[in-house]
């Protein structure tokens, strides 16, 4: 079988954008107040907050559809890092019940965003012919 690497980018990108995204609309739904909580309690302005929208909506889409893929693996694999600086410090070296690492789905979503900055959406996206897709 012939390798097709451009289809694989494709199916990662709808696989790691999609379920990232359903949080976000979640927040959108529910709000953000525990994040606004969080900011604050760590010394920085709420607002901040208000960034996750581009962290699980924005660069997630994006991503989905190839476009500028490569800052929106960018801006995804930071959310991801701001989350585990934030909320998930006391994870870091603990176990889920089922004997995994708890932190596993956050760093895979964090290191394929991260793949994504360099390896582009490959040849099924949008493409603006920019140096960020």
């Amino acid at each position: 079988m012939k390798k097709n690497i451009d289809l694989g980018v494709l199916i990662s990108r709808i696989a790691i954008g999609f379920p990232m995204s359903v949080y976000g609309i979640n927040k959108l739904i529910h709000g953000i107040g525990f994040i606004e909580d969080m900011m604050t309690m760590h010394g920085l302005p709420s607002f901040f907050a208000y960034g996750v929208f581009a962290g699980e909506i924005i660069a997630p889409v994006m991503l989905i559809i190839g476009f500028r893929a490569r800052l929106a693996g960018l801006i995804f694999a930071a959310n991801c890092f701001t989350a585990t600086i934030l909320a998930q410090t006391a994870n870091i070296f603990k176990l889920n019940d089922f004997g995994g690492w708890a932190l596993e789905l956050l760093a895979i979503y964090m290191l394929i965003g991260l793949s994504f900055f360099f390896t582009g959406a490959g040849k099924y996206a949008v493409s603006t012919g920019n140096k960020w897709d």
